[in-house]
């Protein structure tokens, strides 16, 4: 078992279990994905809040861990060979977990890379395009006057959804089981009505993605996850 401690990060969140998993993160679409796995997976961990202001994600302590300042991000203290693995980004956190654990990515070869190539999908598609859709109708980019930019990420979210649509035609699931790329993707589809977009991009036309959400939404996991670390 190892320590975090050494780590610059332990000096502004100190950790009281610091041989479990430690989560540094926030409850965003992206942040809430790693709790969900974690709770998923039944991995012990202890999270930390780090909430979006520069005092936060562009301390030191935190730059020490992702220097591109972004949530979330986790220091497994007994990672490959035993030794710490600090780690960023949500879809290689994803991918780590599963991986660790053996669950959540498939049973064959064939099924992770499917699974891999949704989360991709997520990663490339729906974050970065749902993202600017909130800040062109919600966040600063209000003022901007021109509509072509909130018109194309409409249009851009109008289509993913409709791709996400398709593939769920038939399935529960976007793979067919559930696994990493759902917790992934669902977060995001949340999101929409937190931005007030859902109507803009006619949400209730995706029928299958409305059962879907919904089915997301009831799972025990994703209900606890959701709020961790708590907002406030």
């Amino acid at each position: 078992m190892k320590d975090t401690s050494p780590l610059a990060v332990s000096a502004r969140w100190p950790s009281d279990r610091p041989d479990v998993i430690q989560l540094y993160s926030f409850p965003t679409p992206n942040g809430v994905k790693i709790s969900i796995a974690l709770e998923e997976l039944g991995l012990d961990y202890e999270a930390h809040r780090v909430t979006l202001a520069a005092s936060d994600v562009k301390s030191p302590e935190f730059l020490s861990l992702n220097p591109n300042n972004k949530i979330p991000a986790i220091v497994d203290p007994n990672g490959p060979g035993g030794a710490p693995l600090p780690l960023f980004e949500s879809g290689a956190i994803l991918i780590y977990l599963a991986e660790k654990t053996g669950k959540l990515m498939g049973s064959t070869p064939a099924q992770k890379y499917e699974t891999i190539q949704w989360l991709m999908f997520q990663m490339g598609g729906v974050g970065p395009m749902f993202g600017q859709l909130g800040f062109f109708v919600k966040f600063d980019g209000r003022a901007v006057t021109d509509p072509i930019p909130r018109e194309r990420y409409i249009n851009e979210a109008k289509r993913l959804l409709n791709v996400l649509n398709n593939q769920l035609e038939g399935r529960d699931w976007i793979t067919g089981d559930y696994s990493i790329a759902d917790i992934a993707i669902a977060p995001w589809l949340r999101q929409l009505e937190k931005y007030g977009v859902d109507d803009m991009v006619g949400w209730d036309g995706y029928p299958n993605l409305v059962a879907y959400l919904d089915r997301f939404l009831a799972r025990p996991a994703v209900q606890a996850g959701l709020n961790i670390p708590p907002r406030s």
